[in-house]
């Protein structure tokens, strides 16, 4: 095992992925698609707008992403609907998979950053605050061969925390086997959830600063990264001094 690194753990998205502006109100109409019927009506839910599905669940992520903020608590796909006040069907996600699958592409630089991590002695980890089952995560980094390149991955759909809880960066060291906070590396683009987050953990914490965050995003408080890498290629050297 490498000097003094145990583990460098990542977020997802705008970290591994590229950061993109989304259209949420289109996000919305394709998770409408997957609506079955509201709960206690008789019928199918078909002859009511689509538009009023759509912005019933707006409204219900922004709920939910607002107690990952301030609470940390975790949800599901399932719970975004419950939220709602609307039944789904897990088989009618196409619509909504296939709207973000664009967005999913990992960074061409993380297949020889990981290599060469590894090559060194140090476990890779991935740490992401999402609704999404794992499947669909670990599924993207097989299309773009990455997966075997992971140790561990924590998806906070299935636990019951989300960043900056201290507990989601313990079930992410846990996941790679690293047992000293101190002797991890979290990289992340996000000040609360990923750097500040890290750090009350215990962790060192290096900044990914290309994401615009929307401020109903940002937490009441923001970490001074450990170190900035304007691209993943910077990583090595920003680590080699606590090696």
């Amino acid at each position: 095992m490498a000097g003094g690194i145990e583990a460098v753990i990542f977020d997802w998205g705008g970290t591994l992925t590229r950061w993109h502006d989304v259209d949420f109100h289109a996000e919305s109409l394709a998770l409408a698609a997957a609506v079955v019927a509201t709960p206690g009506s008789s019928g199918s839910s078909a002859v009511e707008p689509l538009e009023t599905h759509a912005r019933a669940l707006h409204d219900a992520g922004s709920s939910i992403w607002g107690r990952s903020r301030d609470h940390q608590q975790s949800s599901t796909i399932a719970d975004l609907f419950a939220e709602a006040g609307l039944e789904h069907d897990p088989e009618l996600l196409g619509a909504y998979y296939d709207f973000w699958e664009p967005h999913t592409e990992t960074d061409p630089a993380v297949r020889p950053l990981w290599e060469s991590l590894r090559a060194d002695g140090i476990r890779v980890g991935v740490l992401s605050n999402t609704i999404w089952p794992r499947s669909w995560h670990r599924g993207f980094f097989e299309r773009d061969g990455v997966d075997h390149l992971v140790d561990g991955d924590v998806y906070t759909s299935e636990i019951p925390w989300t960043k900056p809880s201290p507990h989601a960066f313990a079930a992410a060291m846990d996941a790679v086997g690293a047992s000293d906070p101190a002797r991890c590396v979290y990289v992340g683009d996000r000040l609360y959830d990923d750097v500040w987050g890290a750090q009350q953990a215990g962790m060192r914490a290096l900044h990914i600063p290309h994401s615009t965050i929307p401020s109903e995003q940002r937490g009441p408080a923001e970490g001074a990264p450990d170190g900035v890498a304007t691209r993943l290629q910077d990583i090595p050297a920003l680590i080699a001094p606590w090696l």
